[in-house]
């Protein structure tokens, strides 16, 4: 008997574990994973309801930043679970984005529809009535794949292969000593995002709409790869963490 999403998130709690230094990258890509997947898990009711639009919102960031995982980790992971997990996890970001969207736009249409004439009120309330039903249509394919058995066999193997004993990517030479370990990998994958982002520096005189948004992407992958590991880099990172979001939303702003 399936169990229900409430039972999966009681399951797996007793498997979190804190980050360590001296991890593995696969061995800290499985404990991201896994309180990206509780945290997925918690908003899945609420996202069903539909009773509070952040609750799609959540669930949809919790995928994002699982997949962000399998991105930056995907040497560390046999390709054939990267290809699968990560593809079931954009399925379902899909039919989370399509109720977020609408539920984006239709929240900016409300709060100008307030300060335009009667009129105009009136020819807006048209648009707003047809993405209404657009959003009921985007919300009852959500639900269709959140109620799947596609959606609860994908829960339930990605759940085993998060807490069960990982199998080595490939055998390992024992004469052969060779950088596995976070506090070996993460400073050179930091620094390597970094790099992606100040290369922009040079572009930035009379910048175009792509070139913004561009950037806007790699201080996205910069701030998810520092979120994911923020509980080994120190103190300092929660403030630095913050000033990437805010830079990233002032390029979403002007793009």
């Amino acid at each position: 008997m399936a169990l229900s999403t409430h039972e999966r998130i009681e399951q797996l709690q007793p498997a979190i574990a804190n980050l360590e230094a001296s991890d593995s990258m696969a061995d800290a890509g499985r404990k991201v994973l896994l309180g990206e997947l509780i945290r997925m898990l918690k908003h899945e009711e609420g996202s069903r309801l539909g009773e509070d639009p952040e609750e799609v919102h959540d669930m949809r960031v919790a995928i994002r930043r699982m997949r962000s995982v399998f991105r930056l980790l995907k040497p560390y992971f046999k390709a054939k679970d990267v290809r699968r997990f990560n593809g079931e996890l954009q399925q379902l970001a899909w039919a989370l984005g399509d109720v977020r969207d609408l539920d984006v736009f239709m929240a900016d249409l409300h709060k100008f529809q307030e300060q335009v004439s009667a009129e105009q009120q009136a020819d807006l309330q048209t648009v707003i009535d047809d993405l209404e039903a657009q959003r009921s249509e985007a919300r009852e394919r959500l639900v269709e794949a959140l109620d799947s058995k596609a959606y609860r066999r994908f829960v339930k193997d990605f759940s085993t292969f998060l807490t069960e004993a990982p199998k080595p990517v490939k055998e390992a030479d024992k004469e052969s000593v060779e950088p596995v370990q976070v506090r070996h990998l993460l400073p050179p994958t930091v620094y390597n995002r970094l790099a992606a982002v100040r290369a922009y520096e040079s572009a930035l005189e009379e910048p175009s709409a792509t070139t913004l948004h561009s950037l806007r992407i790699e201080f996205k992958r910069l701030r998810y790869t520092v979120s994911l590991f923020e509980g080994v880099l120190g103190t300092q990172i929660e403030g630095f963490i913050t000033d990437l979001k805010d830079l990233q939303d002032i390029l979403g702003n002007l793009n």
